[in-house]
């Protein structure tokens, strides 16, 4: 009964009803759309650390000084497949180490070809990396030691060269060198930096050692980088000191010297950036509600007005027997009646702001039903709470001043 009343009373001044609830439609819409992008931040974050690995950490070569001009990270030649090796065997957080020798070439298949980075790894790269094979297989002994012309592809790679042709046993040149492809990776993705992990060509490391780089990239046993993954439940911190320690140690590097590599965490890059998109979708939902609570004032003024204009109706309605608890009702049910009505509009408000952010800006955004639930809960809460004060302004009223009213 309360309803229909509130319902045929919201009917009577369309506009002003319409009106209130704007802010109501604005606020919820708002959340949605803010609690969307922060949630497609943290699922992008999310699958970042997933694509480079679980506990990754990476040692790449140091920088060389010549005649004061300094070069970057990696032009001076001082890892090797032994580090690798060591941190394995000597520290027992480390699950694996990697070395590779990482370049880039043209890659051909037929009529077509393609530029691609060529990493030469052994098997442990692909543990270190969490990076499984869609089909295909992995390298065989035989091809490690003695450097088998055999690659394994990414999903990039695969795509440009042969399209919906299975890559697997089909021979392509890199860098004029026939090679045979054994399989074909999972899908990775961007990395954190925007690169495209999945445009890639793997071969066995004594393979591109000896066929591919040669003298160009460093004596026998030099590589440009090792992943490094520790264990599950391992401290990061503590595992990235003692491998630091350990490759001074192998260097002979003096305790005032600098290290002669860069060593890494990328874990602990990402999950500040996840931190920090948490942080940033809080902040976002917050600034969002905002509006939810400006909605609610324009609720509470709006059925003050709504009372006042009202107070002859009150007081006919005290005076043939209704309880002061039906007014209450009555007039808090048209509060709640407003907001939520506001608040499935602003889902759909909402809804239509997350789709113009995905396909006109171009951001992650992830629609979930919880912020949906919460802002539409949170905009009834708003219309108990601002709707209450002058619905009981009005179950106060006194039947004969009330029809004295004019």
């Amino acid at each position: 009964m309360n309803l229909l009343i509130a319902l045929q009373a919201l009917k009577i001044n369309k506009l002003r009803s319409g009106l209130t609830m704007l802010g109501i439609i604005i606020g919820v819409g708002a959340v949605i759309v803010m609690v969307a992008v922060g949630s497609g931040a943290q699922a992008k974050v999310k699958e970042q650390i997933a694509g480079l690995g679980s506990n990754l950490m990476i040692l790449w070569a140091g920088s060389v000084t010549t005649a004061g001009v300094r070069g970057g990270t990696g032009t001076a030649q001082t890892l090797v497949e032994d580090d690798a090796w060591a941190v394995m065997r000597e520290i027992p957080e480390i699950q694996v180490a990697a070395p590779t020798q990482r370049g880039s070439g043209q890659i051909v298949w037929g009529n077509t070809n393609w530029l691609a980075s060529i990493v030469g790894a052994t098997p442990e790269y692909f543990e270190a990396r969490d990076w499984n094979l869609v089909s295909g297989r992995m390298f065989e002994f035989g091809e490690l030691s003695s450097s088998g012309k055999v690659a394994i592809i990414g999903q990039t790679v695969s795509r440009e060269l042969f399209g919906e042709t299975d890559p697997v046993d089909q021979i392509i040149r890199v860098r004029g060198v026939p090679f045979t492809v054994i399989g074909l990776l999972e899908r990775k993705g961007q990395s954190m930096m925007g690169q495209d992990q999945d445009d890639i060509v793997i071969m066995p490391l004594s393979t591109a050692r000896n066929k591919i780089f040669g003298a160009l990239q460093g004596r026998i046993g030099r590589v440009s980088s090792i992943f490094i993954k520790s264990r599950d439940g391992v401290d990061m911190k503590e595992a990235e000191d003692k491998v630091r320690e350990l490759l001074r140690q192998r260097h002979r590097l003096a305790p005032n010297t600098p290290d002669d590599f860069s060593l890494r965490n990328l874990t602990e890059i990402l999950q500040a950036q996840e931190a920090a998109s948490k942080v940033m979708s809080i902040l976002l939902a917050a600034v969002a509600s905002v509006s939810l609570l400006v909605g609610g004032i324009g609720i509470m003024n709006i059925m003050l007005v709504s009372v006042t204009e009202r107070t002859r109706e009150i007081g006919l309605r005290l005076a043939v027997g209704a309880r002061a608890k039906d007014i209450l009702s009555q007039f808090l049910v048209e509060a709640i009646t407003l907001s939520t009505i506001g608040g499935v509009l602003g889902i759909l408000f909402g809804a239509f702001g997350t789709w113009l952010v995905e396909n006109l800006a171009g951001w992650r955004v992830e629609l979930t039903i919880f912020p949906i639930l919460l802002a539409v809960g949170f905009s009834a809460m708003i219309g108990i709470f601002f709707g209450y004060y002058p619905a009981r302004k009005a179950a106060a009223m006194q039947p004969i001043q009330a029809l004295r009213y004019e």
